[in-house]
């Protein structure tokens, strides 16, 4: 039987360009109520992933994104979103988009269809065993990211593949398929619509998930976050105020001596 994309089906809708305005926008936020139901549906599969990277990640492992074109960008948003969140180091949780950063702003001509760069780009981070690979492929059918993910697979990494539709070979590929079914898009194959939002739910759930298990946050505040520009800082200041008692000025001042929250708490103790 041949490998049926749900998400390259045809739209719910048609004759788009007839509808107003309001109805555009109302269809579009129908469809979107469908993506957490779908998101939802694949929590044990990222529940299954995400308890498997937490005791790679104590022994020194990381997390590597790899995807092309929408995919791809979501994969690097969510990982540049963990240094300054958590106070983690770059290096950490690291996005790999095919066609490298030129990629981010502008699509590169058949970059998606090599199956060997994939594991090409993730060879320059040094990759090893304990590492995490989670590709990111809407249709399912990437060559970089299925590539990619085979070859990380046969190295002992964890593998894990994030796509929208069901038994794809990107999820043959990989260790823990998380299948995030969300039906046709309201424009044709648009990926960047309803399988782009579920893609960028499930990101921020594994790595706010595995920080938190990691001890990055405390209660339900970013102690760790770094202090990038004046919110933050008077963010972070008020956090130590709510947990010391100190007159804000002082507070202020004890956030900016140690660098973070986290570390002014620890030296009160």
């Amino acid at each position: 039987m041949a490998f049926v994309k749900i998400s390259e089906q045809p739209s719910l809708y048609d004759n788009l360009e007839s509808k107003s305005v309001h109805e555009i926008l109302t269809e579009i936020n129908a469809e979107d109520h469908k993506v957490a139901d779908a998101v939802g549906r694949a929590l044990p599969q990222v529940e299954r992933l995400v308890t498997q990277i937490v005791p790679r990640m104590k022994r020194g492992g990381r997390i590597f994104y790899i995807g092309a074109g929408t995919s791809g960008r979501l994969g690097v948003l969510d990982a540049s979103e963990v240094p300054p969140t958590f106070g983690m180091p770059p290096t950490w949780v690291v996005g790999i988009i095919a066609g490298g950063d030129k990629a981010l702003r502008n699509p590169v001509e058949h970059a998606e269809d090599d199956t060997q760069q994939g594991w090409r780009d993730l060879q320059e981070h040094g990759i090893n065993e304990k590492d995490t690979v989670i590709g990111i492929a809407a249709s399912g059918t990437t060559p970089y990211v299925i590539g990619a993910l085979t070859k990380a697979r046969e190295m002992g990494c964890l593998t894990a593949a994030i796509t929208s539709n069901p038994d794809a070979p990107v999820s043959q590929a990989a260790e823990v398929p998380i299948e995030m079914v969300v039906g046709p898009e309201y424009v044709t194959g648009s990926s960047r619509m309803k399988s782009g939002t579920g893609q960028k739910m499930i990101c921020n759930m594994i790595t706010t998930t595995v920080m938190i298990q990691l001890g990055r946050v405390k209660g339900n505040k970013m102690v760790n976050m770094q202090l990038t520009n004046a919110k933050l800082v008077d963010r972070g200041t008020r956090m130590i105020i709510e947990e010391l008692g100190l007159p804000y000025d002082e507070a202020r001042r004890l956030l900016l001596l140690h660098g973070s929250v986290n570390e002014v708490l620890n030296h009160s103790r």
